[in-house]
């Protein structure tokens, strides 16, 4: 059987092995008591991280503010989860019937509703169930959820020349512990298992990166860890050993993809100003208005005492500085970052990829239309890149080679239409550079292309399929066309 034909059929083995129809349990709003008098309305929507003005949730929970006459949100900022459940809870506390957009709202963030009440479902989150179960007192007030998320990837791809490349069946496991002290701050611990082969052709290292590829010879690691806290009225500050750039980020330009499949399309079209490097760092956001401004940094080799290979501030250490400014409109956003690495490397090194400066521009808009052609959201990006050093010559003394250390661009656009075809589905569709495409003469300037259809089987089990091109360059270097199915599990 050939590859496509083999990626035909397993969209159907697939959804005989989903539920064919579930219907998430009631959740009753009178029920959820209040949260704090402290929240006052979330006054200050804090950058912690988990609903930001781009997503579905954030619009949606201001209509019901307009629609009910609740306090207006004050502010333009990403707010925690909590804080979203607060909004819900204060508002829908006293209405008598709810619709559908503030139903799916209940649904979203009935985790978080339970806890605000001292409960999760499955879960003890107050001190005595911790206590009891072996976790330890976590202290007065402090309220512990924990979430997970499980992606099951069935797919493959071939290229135009004679390497054999069979179907794969891998998984990416997350769960996310998440701790609040005062309603207002957040530690975060997330632990990773997956089993995607590092140079297949989906794993990170593949010439077919997806976004859920991780690899851990199917071991728990240690995925994030960091704590992010106020700072007087609008600063928010973040710490931590384990974290990643966009964890500090007061804003993320882009609504696109809301299910990620190649990786290559996360980075908001700025791949080298948006690294997501990963390593202990720290950050600071200022969020007022409209206006967002963040400061961070992310070390590399932190965790290492010896400086000739590592540690905070020293020549062998990497560090990446990013700064961002962010305007956050009525129905859209723009951000122009800056980011500075230094790869570890001193002025005496030789030319390397790891040592730039880079600037992106990306931005989102959203349409205000529920029917008709017209995208829910455009999300467009471009990046620059500069090294530091320069050399065209590469590695192996060949001009124009992939190897080379020159100046780079990066661009991506992503479609987004809700709603297509039933509530909670979503169709997406994107195009930009598959590489960092660079000035030479007979480059090809390859590119990469997806589209997807995340259709929602309940409220926590989506399938996802997807085909996808991604271009090389040069005829060593095949293009890759291939398709994948992804079935995602939330709970």
């Amino acid at each position: 059987m050939k590859l496509f034909q083999r990626l035909l059929v397993a969209p159907a083995a697939l959804g005989l092995m989903a539920p064919v129809a579930a219907t998430a349990a009631a959740l009753n709003i009178n029920d959820v008591s209040s949260y704090s008098d402290s929240v006052e309305s979330v006054k200050s929507l804090s950058q912690f991280s988990d609903v930001y003005p781009t997503d579905w949730a954030y619009q949606a929970l201001s209509n019901m503010l307009d629609r009910h006459g609740c306090p207006a949100v004050t502010g333009n900022g990403a707010m925690t989860r909590y804080e979203a459940a607060a909004l819900l809870n204060k508002c829908l506390g006293k209405v008598a019937q709810v619709n559908t957009e503030e139903r799916r709202l209940v649904n979203e963030f009935s985790a978080e509703l339970a806890v605000i009440k001292g409960r999760l479902d499955g879960v003890e989150a107050n001190a005595g169930g911790m206590h009891h179960s072996g976790m330890g007192h976590v202290g007065h007030g402090a309220r512990t959820m924990i979430m997970g998320k499980t992606a099951f990837v069935v797919g493959g791809a071939e290229d135009d020349g004679n390497v054999s490349r069979a179907v794969t069946f891998n998984y990416d496991t997350k769960l996310a512990i998440k701790t609040s002290f005062n309603g207002k701050d957040l530690l975060k611990t997330v632990v990773r298992t997956g089993n995607f082969n590092n140079a297949d052709t989906f794993g990170m290292m593949g010439p077919v990166r997806l976004e859920t590829a991780f690899n851990s010879s199917n071991a728990l690691n240690l995925h994030r860890a960091y704590y992010q806290f106020p700072v007087g009225n609008n600063f928010n500050a973040t710490v931590g050993p384990r974290l990643r750039q966009d964890d500090l980020l007061g804003v993320w330009p882009s609504a696109y993809p809301n299910d990620s499949i190649l990786n290559i399309f996360t980075y908001a079209g700025a791949n080298a100003a948006y690294s997501k490097e990963m390593g202990a760092g720290a950050g600071v956001t200022y969020a007022k208005d409209n206006l967002s401004a963040s400061l961070l940094w992310v070390g590399d080799e932190a965790s290492t005492s010896d400086a000739a290979s590592g540690g905070i501030g020293t020549e062998a250490g990497s560090d990446d500085i990013t700064a961002q400014l962010a305007w956050v409109g009525e129905g859209f956003t723009l951000a122009a970052a800056y980011t500075v690495s230094d790869g570890g490397r001193d002025d005496s090194a030789a030319a390397s990829n790891d040592d730039f400066e880079a600037w992106g521009l990306s931005g989102v808009y959203e349409f205000d239309s529920d029917k008709g052609i017209l995208p829910s959201s455009i999300s467009a990006g471009f990046g620059w890149k500069t090294v530091d050093k320069e050399d065209d010559d590469g590695a192996d003394g060949i001009q124009n080679n992939s190897d080379d250390v020159e100046d780079t661009q990066t661009w991506s656009v992503g479609l987004l239409w809700d709603g297509v075809g039933g509530e909670g589905n979503s169709l997406g569709i994107a195009m930009g550079t598959a590489e960092g495409h660079r000035d030479d003469s007979g480059y090809d300037d390859p590119m990469a292309y997806e589209i997807f259809y995340s259709m929602a089987v309940t409220d926590s089990i989506t399938v996802t399929p997807a085909l996808f091109i991604v271009e090389k360059d040069g005829e060593a270097n095949d293009d890759y066309t291939g398709g994948v199915v992804k079935t995602t599990f939330s709970f």
